[in-house]
């Protein structure tokens, strides 16, 4: 049997099992937690913790569960700092400003690409993220896309082909052709390193019935779907996700009232990506409509170098908070299970016995000082359960 080691004296203990605790977080005052193979194999009180191999006094420290990011993009060469400068001086917001970076990754080496995942990685573990997704979809051939995918796959089990992601320019003009390419060579030679399909179906990039067609393939080919959705406009994406049985539809900024009902009545989550209204000084999702609809909702970081250049949970967080009008509770809700719902996956973002045991401690007393200390790395400890092997399909 492998040894185990308990945390002890924690000073609010996040489980997000109900049944374990207070809440909606199953909140534990004074709790515990053993480990033993990389998995969560008893929580409680600490005085009720049996003898172990290894303590760990907390010392009235609070734990959660690492952080998932369902949502990010960081297989990309360069950055648009530029972008960012224009528009704090007031210019808008386009899809068009990924084509640059399409080019920077195009030119990098994978030595480059692969180098520069493993630093945003890092940073994601520093800042309890223990679980993240990420994307292609700055390559856009098929050489490209299926290079970044490999890449991505050596460090993320969660890894979604995005080959359509904007027309890129040799195809200007005939966007149809790209749909079929993304649809087919471009698909089959992507698939076998990604778990997801994902396009992005909005003002300037692809519409419903564009979209529609990748993902169906996508979905032939044992990939699961999940959508960019009403970002930049309101449109049909969000009724897209719904009809597809979308893992999740993200941005989700302008909906209209059908679209919450849809929403609230299916098992596509909600992404909100507070980091890309922050960063692009666009009007922010209404968190409170949808949650109050019934809803479930995940944050997610978009780490992307054009439109949310951060890999900090802990802002998006506080963001939620303040701007989207969730409660500190909600929104470290939605960072963690919210997030594996959006990934749909149950062994992760909570603490119960059987799930990963992904495990961030903070330098806080309460996980409400994520939302009420904004901008101080309040991260202590990362326990991260290792990744399950890959094997080649």
């Amino acid at each position: 049997m492998s040894e185990s080691t308990a945390l002890l004296n924690i000073g609010s203990l996040v489980t997000n099992d109900p049944a374990l605790g207070e809440g909606a977080l199953g909140i534990i005052t004074g709790g515990a937690i053993v480990i033993q193979g990389g998995r969560v194999s008893w929580v409680g009180r600490s005085a009720d913790v049996d003898a172990t191999t290894t303590v760990i006094d907390l010392e009235g420290r609070a734990v959660l569960p690492g952080f998932v990011d369902s949502h990010a993009h960081l297989l990309f060469a360069g950055d648009r700092a530029d972008e960012f400068a224009a528009r704090m001086n007031g210019e808008p917001y386009a899809a068009g400003g990924i084509r640059r970076t399409v080019t920077a990754t195009r030119a990098a080496t994978d030595e480059h690409l692969a180098a520069n995942l493993r630093r945003l990685a890092a940073e994601l573990r520093r800042s309890g993220v223990t679980t993240f997704e990420t994307k292609s979809g700055y390559g856009l051939t098929t050489q490209d896309e299926a290079r970044a995918l490999e890449i991505a796959r050596s460090v993320t089990d969660e890894t979604t082909y995005l080959g359509a992601h904007v027309v890129p320019a040799e195809f200007e003009g005939r966007p149809d052709d790209y749909v079929a390419l993304v649809a087919g060579d471009m698909l089959h030679s992507c698939a076998p390193n990604s778990k997801w399909i994902d396009v992005f179906c909005d003002e300037g990039a692809f519409d419903v019935d564009q979209s529609r067609t990748v993902l169906l393939a996508g979905i032939a080919a044992g990939l699961a779907p999940r959508l960019h959705a009403n970002q930049l406009q309101h449109g049909g994406g969000v009724q897209l996700a719904v009809e597809l049985d979308a893992a999740s539809a993200d941005h989700c900024t302008y909906l209209d009232d059908r679209d919450i009902e849809a929403l609230a009545a299916s098992n596509t989550v909600a992404t909100l990506l507070p980091g890309a209204e922050f960063s692009t000084r666009s009007r922010y999702p209404d968190a409170r409509r949808l949650l109050d609809a019934g809803a479930t909702i995940a944050l997610a970081t978009d780490c992307n170098p054009g439109s949310s250049y951060t890999t900090s949970m802990s802002l998006m967080i506080a963001l939620a908070v303040r701007d989207m009008h969730m409660t500190p509770d909600e929104a470290v809700w939605s960072a963690t299970f919210g997030g594996s719902m959006a990934l749909r996956r149950n062994d992760i973002g909570r603490l119960s016995p059987g799930s990963r045991a992904d495990i961030v401690s903070l330098n806080a007393p309460s996980h409400i000082h994520l939302a009420y200390r904004p901008g101080v790395d309040l991260i202590d400890r990362v326990w991260q359960a290792p990744l399950t092997p890959k094997v080649a399909a």
